[in-house]
């Protein structure tokens, strides 16, 4: 890598890390205070960065708004891309509902921003839910709707059961505060992680008919 190539190189770091970091800012805010509540210079202070560098990075709040927002859609739907009728539902369904669970863990201010952006009518992702989403999503239902033609799972509605695996692993961020206080601990572990999605591996799959024999290697 010669002189220039590593200026470039330090330089793409440098602004992978300042998004980085306006993103997280970002999200804690509008969490904090809805979108009309938060200004640019509440991120910038919470980022740690000038306010001139989130308007370099991000045009205007509306367009950080929708970055944060996009991001946590992203990273749930990249690890549910890759589905063919071909697989083993036991051993991607496990592994989608786990990975789910761990986000909810590492991830909970973003995936609340998310609920509480749907919960308010979802104005800033319309354009984002549009036929190319719609579309990616019926792909993922055929592949469930080919799994129960092969007779690897009971006819079950494709669509609920997508609509199921989202709602019960998002739960233990949407409802955080009412599930760290239900708990006997306080805070939910670890340990309490993986014994959720655990149980949510083992009571969507049976009640999908699906046999469970690789779950505990998937899970391990």
């Amino acid at each position: 890598m010669d002189g220039v190539e590593q200026k470039k190189y330090k330089r793409g770091l440098i602004r992978e890390e300042n998004e980085r970091l306006i993103l997280e800012a970002a999200a804690q805010e509008f969490v904090l205070n809805g979108f009309r509540g938060t200004t640019m210079n509440a991120i910038a202070e919470r980022s740690g960065l000038p306010k001139a560098n989130l308007h370099y990075y991000f045009k205007n709040k509306i367009s950080l708004y929708g970055a944060v927002l996009r991001g946590v859609i992203e990273m749930w739907d990249s690890t549910f891309n890759e589905l063919t009728g071909d697989d083993d539902p036991a051993e991607v369904l496990s592994s989608y509902i786990y990975t789910k669970v761990m986000f909810s863990r590492d991830n909970a201010v973003v995936s609340r921003l998310f609920a509480l952006e749907l919960i308010s009518g979802g104005e800033h992702l319309s354009e984002y839910f549009g036929i190319d989403y719609q579309e990616w999503f019926t792909g993922r239902a055929e592949v469930f709707q080919a799994w129960i033609d092969k007779g690897k799972m009971d006819p079950v509605d494709p669509v609920h059961v997508i609509f199921l695996i989202w709602a019960s692993t998002q739960h233990y961020a949407d409802f955080a505060p009412q599930v760290n206080r239900v708990m006997a601990g306080g805070q939910m572990s670890h340990e309490d992680f993986d014994r959720a999605a655990q149980t949510l591996v083992h009571v969507i799959l049976k009640g999908c008919g699906i046999s469970q024999g690789l779950v505990g290697h998937v899970l391990s």
